[in-house]
């Protein structure tokens, strides 16, 4: 497998760490060392990352996470239960449809520029949009009768690998994370896991130093 991606890229972050959580063998090619317009035409969204698995390509890290889940079903990243598995992926999906989308790079840079908005106005914007998922996401952990010390019991789920790469960019942001002690300590959690660790922006060879190593 050949996964497309780039340091910052926070979609890109999950899928590294459902390949390590499940030992499957992958390079990685950082999107900004191709050539001008190549990443288009292997993927026509130009979004990412995208995944090359038998000469095709998946685009879109939710689909390339439940192709990773059917093809290595074990370790899981759900649970048995049905039920217990719509939870996690209603926790996921909230972070990767409703959470990342308002905030990532592509909106802050129109906000920014066509709509002209101030440093101050588009660091407002995401922070309360941040405040907003984060609240749910809390509140949701708060009522779960599973525990802890992952979002969802005693393993990483699908829940954790979305939660991870949106903590750090809260970080990086600047975000009060105070009001959600669950959130925290399930990020601090997916610290002592190897697959985890592995998948860190600052192992990447585009990672430039420029911004916190996650295992900081």
């Amino acid at each position: 497998m050949r996964l497309y991606s780039q340091t910052r890229n926070s979609a890109g972050w999950r899928v590294r760490i459902a390949l390590h959580w499940k030992a499957v063998p992958f390079d990685y090619v950082a999107v900004s060392g191709l050539a001008p317009g190549e990443y288009r035409r292997i993927n026509p969204q130009g979004l990412l990352p995208a995944l090359a698995v038998g000469g095709r390509i998946v685009a879109q890290s939710a689909a390339i996470l439940e192709l990773l889940e059917e093809l290595h079903p074990a370790p899981p990243l759900l649970p048995g239960d049905p039920v217990a598995r719509a939870e996690v992926r209603a926790f996921a999906g909230l972070i990767a449809a409703d959470l990342h989308p308002l905030n990532n790079n592509r909106v802050r840079k129109y906000l920014a520029g066509p709509l002209g908005r101030s440093p101050a106005e588009v660091d407002g914007w995401y922070r309360h949009w941040v405040a907003v998922g984060l609240a749910s996401l809390e509140e949701t952990l708060a009522g779960s009768p599973v525990g802890g010390p992952f979002c969802f019991g005693p393993a990483p789920t699908l829940a954790d690998l979305h939660l991870v790469p949106q903590i750090y960019n809260c970080r990086r942001f600047g975000c009060d994370l105070a009001p959600y002690p669950r959130l925290v300590a399930a990020d601090a959690a997916c610290r002592d896991v190897a697959a985890f660790r592995a998948a860190a922006p600052e192992h990447l060879p585009d990672y430039s130093g420029a911004e916190p190593p996650w295992m900081a």
